[in-house]
């Protein structure tokens, strides 16, 4: 099996758009945004990016701001994190070293979303 989607959940696809494009520098596979989503090229996967309407069910609302789990892989966490600052992207903290070897950085979308930089230890 090979990975291909992750999706993420946002309350204003237009504030989305703008930073997963703009901030983050992923390319717009697809601009439905006019219809609530986005498809962004994401390295070796695809990233979709989806509006919830405000009057949206429980379930549904509770996708949106919440961590991810998804991770971008980078050369370096420290330049990335620096990069990504200077573009306005708010960061819960700066990049640390994992137990692991890996160093990782939490970042937030304009809805809250956390995902993560990850700079990957040298095998």
């Amino acid at each position: 099996m090979n990975l291909n989607t992750a999706r993420v959940f946002v309350r204003d696809i237009s504030s989305a758009k703008g930073f997963y494009a703009g901030a983050l520098g992923l390319s717009v596979k697809v601009d439905g945004s006019s219809h609530g989503f986005c498809v962004f090229d994401a390295g070796s996967a695809t990233l979709v990016v989806e509006a919830v309407s405000n009057d949206a069910p429980q379930e549904e609302l509770d996708l949106v701001g919440r961590f991810t789990g998804l991770s971008f892989d980078v050369p370096s966490a420290k330049a990335a994190y620096e990069n990504l600052r200077s573009r306005g992207v708010t960061f819960t903290g700066a990049p640390e070293k994992q137990f692991w070897g890996g160093t990782l950085a939490t970042l937030q979308d304009p809805s809250g979303n956390e995902l993560q930089i990850c700079e990957q230890p040298p095998y």
